[in-house]
């Protein structure tokens, strides 16, 4: 928040006759207190032309007059900060980093994915359990549904940007857990709080999408999912009597229940299931053929040649060439050693 006159004040007329048109200081204040927040609300192109000085000088000027207004902010007092580390939101931002890295070719944008993964199987898995939340060296807090799935959801897109097989085996871990603690095995869905959590009033089974999606439609759709790469049916068989449990309330307000849609969407028409083996370098050039095209439809498990403990679902030979599997269910179409072929299968 500034005062015009404080802005003023700290800059020269030449920058201050950029600063304001560019940050709107010339129209009526836009914040409380008669103060602006500052917007851009003009092009450099403009300005320049107004002022009639070149784009350089224009560009120069501005850039002065940040550094000061900067070096002045620097010296307020900074806004409190939550600092707090969520499991479930980092749940939700490590499966968008991870699916963008592998769109946009970011290995960037993956190594920030895994570290932050990394971080929570290092710091909130604690024997054999999850917690919520982690400040000041200290993580505790039993962790809930979203946890959870946001979690496991997030190690199905790590996986599929690359293979590691600490992601499969937490994965697995994780998806254990949610079953043990979570689900209610008579009507079927998954409570919001563990089974030995604290005593409440009432325990919700929230099947609507909110500010997050529904932690029951993340967790039908990451089971689904795993159990397709794993082979373990019981993650299915999960995920079946969730969507079973919150089938009228999809059929009376589908809008409402749009991660839950996905996950019968899922469950009706599964994913494929596409393995790759082969050497690094050739594999990788799969790979970027497949990162060009649009596949909602496919998961690519792409294991390294020396990957060990693999599921019998994608525990396919490693060879001297690149080979791909393309499974639908327990079906798979016989090997594909050449790379147009597979994307003619795929189309």
């Amino acid at each position: 928040m500034w005062q015009r006159d404080e802005i003023r004040a700290l800059l020269s007329a030449g920058e201050y006759a950029v600063v304001q048109p560019y940050y709107g200081l010339d129209s009526a204040p836009n914040f409380e207190h008669h103060a602006w927040n500052l917007r851009v609300s003009a092009s450099l192109g403009e300005i320049a032309e107004h002022l009639d000085i070149s784009a350089e000088q224009t560009s120069a000027l501005l850039d002065s007059a940040r550094k000061k207004l900067f070096a002045a902010r620097e010296r307020r007092i900074r806004p409190g900060r939550d600092e707090k580390i969520l499991a479930s939101w980092n749940g939700l931002m490590i499966a968008g980093m991870a699916h963008a890295a592998r769109v946009f070719d970011r290995p960037d944008w993956l190594l920030s994915a895994q570290r932050a993964m990394d971080f929570v199987r290092r710091t909130l898995w604690r024997e054999g359990r999850l917690l919520a939340t982690y400040k000041d060296g200290k993580a505790h807090l039993n962790a809930y549904l979203d946890d959870h799935a946001f979690l496991l959801n997030a190690l199905l897109e790590l996986l599929q940007a690359e293979f590691r097989g600490t992601d499969l085996a937490f994965a697995v871990q994780l998806a254990d857990d949610l079953l043990a603690r979570f689900e209610d095995s008579q009507d079927g869905g998954f409570f919001f709080t563990s089974h030995d959590h604290e005593v409440l009033i009432q325990r919700n089974k929230i099947g609507s999408d909110n500010a997050t999606p529904a932690g029951n439609g993340i967790a039908a759709q990451a089971l689904l999912r795993l159990s397709l790469i794993t082979g373990e049916t019981k993650y299915a068989e999960a995920a079946e009597r969730c969507l079973k449990l919150f089938f009228p309330a999809l059929q009376q307000a589908a809008g409402y229940h749009s991660s839950l849609c996905t996950a019968l969407a899922e469950y009706l028409q599964p994913s494929s299931v596409l393995v790759l083996r082969g050497p690094s370098h050739d594999r990788a050039v799969w790979l970027n053929a497949l990162r060009l095209r649009y596949l909602p439809g496919v998961m690519t498990i792409a294991p390294a040649d020396d990957a060990a403990g693999l599921p019998a679902a994608i525990a396919k030979p490693a060879g001297g060439r690149t080979t791909a599997w393309l499974c639908h269910g327990t079906q798979c179409l016989p090997p594909i050693t050449g790379l147009d072929e597979l994307l003619a299968q795929l189309a």
